[in-house]
């Protein structure tokens, strides 16, 4: 589905933009051919642009990619730059330059953008910057290159006019005419044609609002074999009502690693997660904690909270064998708009066996948080996007190279499925473990 993120950006236009003063003896005014163009070609465009990218369903819905199609938009590009909500990024100052796909600006850029608005955005002179940077206008083009291989969900899937949030689980059996060998992935891309919220499809990956294509670093990957069952968990969301009916056959696109190649590390991704907490009606700031333990050395690879629209922030702390701490991620705004996956620069970030990582987050269920659907409700886990969710998602692969097991304890989320279900989570089989979670979705939206 794509999102449109303008409403970021919409402001009342009615006002002129006040002119530059040329009696000013201070710094000139920037101007766009000879500052703003290239701030926002390098930071901007990638999205900002006629097919531009297209993050987890969230598409810009208007271009910068000339002078003419910008200067409308210059207050509102000043007021989102200024508040930190674009570019967006959710992630603690601290950690700046620690992940490889942060989006951000400079302070000078920050500050020419500004500038260029408050002093009335002039054009400048054409020739006193470089020549325009020139996009792909391909709409069937993959952020990821062209792919070897392309699957989807198995059908076209119609969500009617009645529904705000579906889930529902696909599966796609990898057949030999597909995939004559067992192959690694190298890249995946996902692309819905319908309203998909999130979506979880082992071992291709899975999409939340603002992801990125995921691209492994060399040396790194997941493997696809022939006879495999692809399943596609699938949460549908959209506004109900007359007319809103949509289909969909979402699908995703892959590229591999050359035949016969190994790689190094598997990819691995732990779901950390709680599922009884209790937010009573009205608290600002309720927080429930959750952990996981690493019995090997590992490479931590990146981070992806998740929550609702009550999700206020996230804190991925390390607490290491010899007694020190370490904040690994620190999201002290959430914003459920842009669930992003934090990804570690190549190489990752080791840890040493006996580590348990703490995921903490906060949600504000009070009348003061402006996405909250209910402020007089107690809310509880569920699927629908007016119910919450606790999740950390934490990729990672074993340190030693081809070990290809994982001894990683999610003691208390295996746990919680066994005293509900009775059942081994590890024993089951991929379309087990997707009719568990299915059942236990289910059974929590009865009781609520």
């Amino acid at each position: 589905m794509k999102q449109a993120i303008g409403s970021l950006l919409v402001v009342a236009l009615a006002a002129p933009l006040p002119a530059a003063n040329n009696n000013d003896t201070t710094e000139p005014t920037p101007t766009w051919y000879g500052d703003v163009q290239s701030i926002l070609e390098q930071e901007c465009q990638v999205c900002h642009r006629s097919n531009g990218a297209n993050l987890g369903g969230m598409v810009a819905p208007m271009a910068f990619t000339n002078y003419l199609q910008t200067r409308p938009w210059a207050r509102a590009i000043a007021r989102q730059v200024e508040s930190g909500l674009m570019p967006p990024w959710h992630a603690a100052p601290r950690h700046r330059g620690v992940f490889e796909n942060e989006r951000s600006l400079t302070k000078e850029q920050k500050a020419t953008l500004i500038a260029w608005a408050s002093g009335g955005a002039p054009p400048g002179n054409p020739a006193g910057g470089p020549p325009a940077r020139v996009w792909e206008a391909d709409d069937d083009a993959w952020a990821i290159g062209e792919p070897d291989l392309v699957i989807d969900i198995g059908e076209d899937y119609f969500i009617e006019d009645d529904v705000q949030d579906r889930n529902v689980v696909f599966q796609t059996v990898i057949t030999e005419e597909m995939l004559p060998e067992p192959r690694w992935i190298k890249a995946s891309e996902f692309r819905p044609s319908g309203p998909v919220h999130h979506l979880l499809a082992p071992p291709l990956g899975f999409i939340l609002p603002g992801n990125d294509p995921l691209v492994h670093d060399d040396g790194f990957g997941t493997l696809l074999e022939p006879g495999m069952t692809i399943i596609w968990d699938m949460h549908y969301h959209k506004e109900p009502g007359p007319g809103t009916g949509v289909w969909d056959r979402t699908s995703a696109a892959l590229k591999f690693y050359p035949s016969g190649y190994r790689p190094d590390h598997a990819i691995k991704n732990a779901a950390m997660g709680k599922f009884d907490f209790e937010i009573p009606p009205g608290d600002p700031h309720y927080v429930a904690t959750t952990w996981a333990r690493f019995d090997r050395d590992a490479i931590l690879l990146g981070y992806t909270p998740h929550m609702h629209l009550r999700g206020k922030s996230a804190r991925f702390l390390a607490k290491y064998p010899d007694g020190t701490e370490e904040v690994l991620l620190d999201v002290p705004r959430y914003d459920f708009n842009w669930q992003t996956q934090y990804k570690y620069r190549a190489g990752g970030k080791r840890i040493p066996a006996g580590t348990e990582i703490e995921l903490t987050v906060a949600w504000d269920n009070s009348a003061d948080n402006p996405s909250n659907p209910d402020p007089t409700k107690t809310v509880l886990y569920g699927q629908p996007t007016t119910s919450e969710m606790m999740y950390g998602v934490v990729s990672f692969t074993d340190a030693e190279p081809g070990y290809d097991g994982s001894d990683t304890i999610l003691e208390e989320f295996y746990h919680l499925l066994n005293e509900r279900f009775g059942v081994d989570w590890e024993s089951l089989s991929r379309e087990e473990q997707a009719r568990v979670f299915t059942e236990y979705h289910a059974e929590r939206r009865r009781t609520q």
